[in-house]
């Protein structure tokens, strides 16, 4: 068959409405593409999210390499504010419009393109697996997730693993993500004793214990980074009372605070440090303080080594530049995938992912499709 067109390949998913958790097509596109390219494709939904994984090669080879990556896009914001269409796909200065077209349908495509032309063109000794979720900008609980418990349960497994979320801030080659930060987001709700605010004594004021316990927990630093990390970071996301009276106590107030922890932490240790804080507070305001919690991930790295190193030499090779290792952003699936197998994050530039406009340059696509298929031209080439 004919070499895989990466652009054209991201225009037609770009085309499929794909708001998670809405498959809007996009799925099913990339199972007829790959199963074409000779792929063995399976459906692994689990609830409302919609997941493929596609192999090619035989299962239990000595060595798979895997790729992952999402087709859910977030939503449009305000529609009227685009000056392309959204789902349009449409190609201007050089660029390919729609959401989704940075973050992530291009990799994917750029991806599934040079993983098709490679097996045609020189079959490896071994596997390739594209473990592909429709739920990574959602709750992504049944996203990869599902993938991977699938694989578990069928005995699948990837030797090693790359996320095609985009890496870099403003060129091509700039950074490869070698590990994420873990996240946390905590609520907390203290309650006192409503009253007149002429007559303290008669009711039990909240807020006093809510700026108590607000500014010991974000004073404190929580570390100076560590050898991949910058410093962790606790941040007030809002402190919610609902009081519109000028003359009375409330009695509760809310506040929620977002956590971004490197790897001198783990989630139960900062758990129980905000736990201890807020019983110190309740004690010395005589309220009761509730916490709620939410863990988006763990921190974690993959130590520099032969993986890091055959992506970078990679990227190098196509673009000229030598990829810093970089652990900075939010969360992505790696989170997941680092429970399985070694992983790394390359793709291409995020400047406009989850904006109005989003878009994503028409030569980029190109470039990381050759990135990719100098990746598995080394891998599988190594002894």
């Amino acid at each position: 068959m004919p070499p895989i067109d990466p652009v054209a390949l991201t225009a037609d998913l770009v085309r499929c409405p794909s708001v998670t958790p809405d498959e809007g097509g996009a799925l099913v596109l990339l199972e007829k593409v790959l199963s074409a390219g000779g792929f063995t494709c399976t459906r692994v939904d689990r609830g409302d999210v919609s997941n493929l994984y596609a192999r090619w090669g035989r299962r239990g080879a000595n060595r798979t390499f895997g790729f992952n990556g999402h087709t859910d896009v977030v939503p449009l914001g305000d529609e009227a504010a685009w000056t392309m269409p959204p789902f349009g796909a449409e190609i201007k200065d050089g660029y390919l419009y729609g959401r989704g077209s940075t973050d992530m349908k291009s990799g994917v495509a750029a991806f599934a393109a040079a993983a098709i032309d490679f097996v045609a063109e020189t079959p490896p000794d071994g596997a390739i697996v594209l473990a592909i979720t429709g739920d990574e900008e959602g709750d992504a609980v049944d996203g990869t997730t599902a993938l991977l418990d699938w694989m578990r349960d069928n005995n699948e497994a990837m030797t090693v693993c790359l996320v095609g979320e985009p890496t870099n801030p403003s060129v091509m080659g700039e950074a490869m993500k070698i590990g994420r930060r873990g996240s946390m987001t905590a609520w907390f709700t203290i309650t006192g004793k409503q009253g007149h605010a002429a007559y303290p004594d008669q009711a039990r004021n909240p807020m006093p214990a809510m700026a108590r316990l607000m500014d010991v927990l974000s004073s404190r630093a929580l570390d100076e980074g560590t050898d991949h990390f910058d410093p962790s970071s606790l941040q007030v996301l809002t402190i919610d009372t609902g009081n519109p009276a000028t003359n009375v106590i409330p009695a509760q107030t809310k506040a929620c605070v977002n956590i971004r922890f490197n790897d001198a932490h783990d989630s139960t240790a900062l758990t129980t440090w905000m736990q201890e804080e807020a019983d110190k507070v309740a004690e010395d305001f005589g309220v009761q303080i509730d916490m709620r919690l939410r863990v988006s991930g763990e921190s974690f790295v993959t130590p520099p080594g032969d993986l890091s190193d055959l992506v970078g030499k990679a990227v190098e090779a196509e673009t000229g530049r030598k990829p810093i290792l970089s652990t900075t952003g939010g969360t992505s699936d790696a989170r997941f995938v680092k429970d399985h197998c070694p992983v790394v994050e390359f793709g291409l530039v995020g400047k406009t992912m989850h904006q109005v406009d989003e878009r994503v340059s028409v030569e980029q696509i190109g470039q990381l499709k050759s990135i990719y298929r100098r990746i598995l031209t080394d891998y599988f080439a190594a002894d």
